[in-house]
C-alpha cells in the first residue's frame, strides 16, 4: 500500500505586513477562498480554521486553493503565530481531515455577490480569469459584491484586506483592466 506524500508547508511573506501566507503541497479548496473574519464565522465551515483561531494574536483565516493567510492583530507575537500555525496546519492536513467542511461548497458557490446580468457575469468573469489567480499569489482574493451606477464594489480577502498595497491594486489594476474591457464601469471601490 503507497503512503500518502507528506505534508509540506512553507511561510511566504505577503505585501500586507500584518499577513503571512502558508502554502501547501494539497488542494485545500476546490473554488473560490474561504475567508472567516472571525471564530464565530468558521464553526461548522472550517475545523481548520477554528483551530487556526484558538492561536493567541489571529484575527483572520483564508484558506485558498493551496494555501492557507492568517492574519494577526497588532500586538499579535510573529514568532508564536508562525510557529503554532506552521505545526497546526501540518497537524491537521497530516491526519488527512479536509480544511473546509462539505457544507462550504453548498452554500457558498464562488464566493460572488451580486446579480446576474450580462455585464455582471463579465466582471465576475475577469475577475475569476485574470484577477483572482494574480493575487492568490500573494496569499489574497477579491470577490464581486455588485455593480451600481457604474461602480463595481468588490471585497478584499486574506492578505488584500488592509493592506498598504491594495488600494494600489484596486484602481491602477483592477479598475484599469475592467474599465478597458467593459466600457460602462466608471470605477472600482472596495466595500
Amino acid at each position: 500500500m503507497a503512503q500518502a506524500q507528506p505534508v509540506y508547508v512553507s511561510l511566504e511573506f505577503t505585501p500586507n505586513p500584518n499577513t503571512l501566507k502558508y502554502s501547501v503541497n494539497r488542494e485545500l479548496v476546490r473554488r473560490g477562498a474561504a475567508n472567516f473574519t472571525r471564530a464565530a464565522d468558521a464553526e461548522g465551515k472550517s475545523a481548520l480554521a477554528v483551530k487556526l483561531f484558538a492561536i493567541a494574536g489571529i484575527c483572520g483565516v483564508m484558506i485558498g486553493r493551496d494555501f492557507i493567510t492568517v492574519t494577526k492583530t497588532e500586538d499579535g507575537d510573529w514568532d508564536l503565530v508562525h510557529r503554532e500555525t506552521s505545526r497546526t496546519i501540518e497537524e491537521y492536513l497530516s491526519q488527512g481531515l479536509q480544511p473546509l467542511e462539505e457544507s462550504f461548497y453548498e452554500k457558498s458557490g464562488t464566493g460572488h455577490k451580486g446579480g446576474d446580468s450580462d455585464l455582471e457575469k463579465r466582471i465576475r468573469d475577469i475577475l475569476d480569469a485574470e484577477i483572482r489567480p494574480a493575487v492568490a499569489m500573494d496569499g489574497g482574493d477579491i470577490t464581486f459584491d455588485r455593480f451600481e451606477d457604474g461602480i463595481v464594489y468588490l471585497e478584499m480577502q486574506g492578505s488584500c484586506a488592509g493592506c498598504p498595497s491594495s488600494t494600489a491594486t484596486l484602481k491602477m489594476g483592477i479598475e484599469t483592466r475592467l474599465k478597458e474591457a467593459i466600457p460602462e464601469v466608471v470605477e472600482v471601490v472596495s466595500v
